[in-house]
């Protein structure tokens, strides 16, 4: 058996998002919602992607190319026609460059000439010229996004590959209300780290993350819990979907923001938990246990709000011991990752669970310092080597770490 000796691994061994350094085409079409694409390549160039623009003459009648020029540092670019210059040959240069061509809005009108082949604009000849995949975010009235004639060219550009993002049912600019609204900018980026994932180490696996706390019900309104917020169970999610893993993510009350992508079921309570990691697991290649469990629960739930009584100082209940859920999954070829959130002898309280629930990787932080936070240190623990500490990041950044981990630790030519 290793011994306690930790290894450390600098800051600038953590792993950058998969947007970083991508290329995304963002094709902008013309409808009231051209304007949240600003946003979007906002969120992209931030992400550390490359962002080169193509606005369809109908685009620049919401919103002016300027904008987004001074968004991405880049020329924008509104005609089929660009002069080519020895470096640059106009669409030609833009298809074989780019890592994907995300089309958001895309109009109907947009819909029908990608679906047509059509090549008389910069839109359509990049379209045409691109290896890429593509990624499409409709955004329409209702009744024209539930067309015949539009429903059919989504699903001749999905027939080809085509990955949609369906727009998001709601308030439209006609003033009515139904599903033809854009989906939000994390929505939209979420299926393009997906779709950009595909060929990622985790390319193939079945994923299954648990986030958030449990809630023990101790009447109708009151409840045992924790502060976990479930963050790094859905950094964790979107990591492994990046990485190309189908993923499940089971969420706890807690967890407020659902990543795009992934496959969600809500518990509540660690028996529902359990059950539903039961099922979900039965055919998964990895569970990753994030999800602060309640230890104990209520013996009994009153069925009506417990009540101050005149005189009454203090109040007993008894608690029963709730099931150790990554212990209990013992499922032959499923790899087990755990988490130990310590306040004390942090290395050696993670060491002895790793070997009691038969843990392929248990991840040990500072119960104090990492829940609700956008950061955590952690250190990094199997079996097979002495522990290795890592700096403090992001949970974002932490997550990356730990797939790649998961995907070293899993069977070669899978």
């Amino acid at each position: 058996m290793p011994d306690l000796q930790v290894e450390e691994e600098t800051a600038a061994d953590a792993p950058h998002s998969i947007l970083f350094g991508a290329r995304v085409i963002l094709g902008v079409s013309g409808g009231i919602a051209a304007y949240k694409a600003a946003d979007l390549a906002s969120k992209l160039v931030q992400a550390g992607a490359t962002v080169d623009v193509i606005m369809t003459a109908g685009a620049r009648e919401f919103i002016q190319p300027l904008t987004f020029q001074a968004l991405t540092k880049r020329p924008v670019h509104t005609g089929a026609f660009e002069g080519w210059t020895e470096g640059s040959f106009g669409h030609v240069t833009l298809a074989r460059d780019a890592s994907a061509l995300l089309v958001a809005p895309a109009t109907a009108n947009t819909l029908a000439r990608l679906a047509g082949g059509f090549a008389d604009d910069m839109l359509g000849a990049v379209a045409l010229s691109t290896e890429a995949p593509l990624i499409v975010a409709p955004a329409m009235e209702h009744h024209m996004w539930r067309h015949a004639a539009t429903q059919a060219n989504v699903r001749t550009l999905a027939e080809r590959g085509g990955t949609f993002v369906p727009p998001e049912s709601g308030r439209l600019a006609s003033g009515h209300e139904g599903d033809g609204r854009l989906a939000s900018t994390e929505t939209i980026l979420g299926t393009l780290r997906g779709v950009l994932g595909r060929g990622g180490v985790l390319a193939g696996w079945r994923v299954v993350v648990t986030a958030g706390g449990t809630q023990e019900p101790l009447d109708p309104v009151r409840f045992i819990g924790n502060r976990s917020s479930g963050k790094m169970g859905v950094a964790l999610a979107e990591a492994a979907l990046a990485a190309g893993a189908t993923v499940t993510l089971i969420a706890g009350p807690t967890v407020r923001q659902l990543p795009a992508g992934v496959r969600v079921e809500r518990i509540g309570n660690a028996r529902e938990l359990l059950s539903a990691v039961e099922s979900a697991t039965a055919e998964a290649d990895v569970l990753i246990m994030a999800a602060a469990v309640a230890d104990f629960r209520p013996d009994h739930i009153a069925s009506q709000k417990i009540k101050k009584r005149a005189g009454q100082e203090t109040v007993t209940m008894e608690l029963v011991r709730n099931p150790d859920i990554v212990a209990s999954i013992d499922r032959p070829g499923l790899l087990k990752v755990g988490f130990a959130a310590e306040t004390e002898s942090l290395v050696e309280h993670a060491r002895q669970k790793l070997a009691s629930k038969r843990l392929a990787l248990i991840v040990a932080n500072d119960a104090v310092d990492t829940i609700g936070s956008t950061e955590s240190a952690a250190t990094l623990i199997r079996p097979d080597r002495a522990p290795l500490a890592l700096p403090r990041m992001s949970k974002d950044a932490l997550a990356r770490r730990i797939v790649d981990e998961i995907a070293a630790l899993l069977p070669a030519g899978e």
